[in-house]
């Protein structure tokens, strides 16, 4: 796995959104108006990859990639191939987060 920075992912981001919206055939204009997304807040999101969520949202809607964002943060489900890899995925899925007050 690559690890890049915060940056580079909302400019990567902001890249797949602009050739998504080549693909459809669209202009910035139409993605502002069918998206109810300003078009300076686009132009800035395509240039820089900074947005709020919501406008984010609205895009992805337009372009029919909500369900892949979706799909994308949702846990693995790889299947397990084997008793072991599922007793050990069941044990993952059961551990919570704790945050340093718990541990004082």
């Amino acid at each position: 796995m690559i690890l890049i920075s915060p940056e580079d992912t909302l400019k990567e981001i902001a890249r797949t959104i602009k050739e998504q919206r080549l693909i459809a055939n669209m202009t910035q204009a139409e993605l502002s108006e069918r998206s109810n997304v300003p078009l300076p807040t686009l132009r800035k999101f395509e240039a820089t990859g900074k947005i709020s969520l919501e406008s984010f949202i609205k895009i992805a809607f337009v372009l029919g990639l909500n369900e892949r964002i979706l799909n994308a943060l949702k846990p693995n489900n790889k299947k397990a191939t084997s008793m072991d890899e599922l007793l050990k995925e069941e044990k993952l899925l059961r551990q919570r987060a704790s945050s340093k007050k718990d541990k004082i």
